[in-house]
Order: structure tokens, then sequence, then C-alpha cells
């Protein structure tokens, strides 16, 4: 397993939105992320910066880097696209966290 972290942006006063969605996750895309090899994956609000931090444990690394060109995770994208910073394909801006530490 590849252990990956990155953080993204939450706009202001979306927090109570972005955990709705997050909770009613639609089965078909929860199952595509198991699908994928994702294991151990948690997302964390700072909330006063209103950055999301994510972290996650990959099985395979070419099956995670398929998942933006499938049609349901690029769905998922444009509905969270009104709550998140996003690029014009409407994907969240995410920037790569390096590894500092890690206790098994």
């Amino acid at each position: 397993m590849k252990r990956i972290a990155f953080k993204m942006q939450l706009k202001p006063g979306c927090a109570d939105e972005y955990k709705k969605r997050h909770d009613a996750l639609w089965p078909e895309l929860r199952q595509l992320l198991k699908d994928s090899g994702i294991h151990h994956y948690g997302i964390y609000l700072d909330e006063q910066s209103h950055s999301l931090f994510a972290a996650l444990e990959i099985e395979d690394e070419s099956r995670y880097a398929a998942l933006p060109e499938h049609p349901l995770m690029q769905q998922w994208w444009a509905y969270m696209a009104d709550i998140m910073d996003t690029h014009p394909d409407h994907s969240p801006i995410s920037i790569p966290l390096k590894e500092m530490f890690y206790l098994e």
C-alpha cells in the first residue's frame, strides 16, 4: 500500500454542505473508489483556513491515476464545484503533501 495526502480548499461557509454531501456519498462512487484500490480514506477540515486535508492508501498507482477519466468521478466533481476551489474541468485543486512522519 502507498499512502497519499493532499489538501484542497473549501469555500467559506460551505463546511456543513460539504459534510452533508459526503455523508450521503453516492453508493456507486463509494464502490468505484473501493474498486480503484482506495482504503482508509479520510478528509479533515481546518475550520480557520477552510482547508481540507485528505489522506488515503492506494493499492495500485495506475488504478488511482485512472480515476479522473471516469465519468462518475467527473460527475462528482461537477456536483462539488460550487463549494470548493476547482480547475476549469471541475476537478478539485489539490496540492500534494509530503509525508514527514508515519507511525504504524
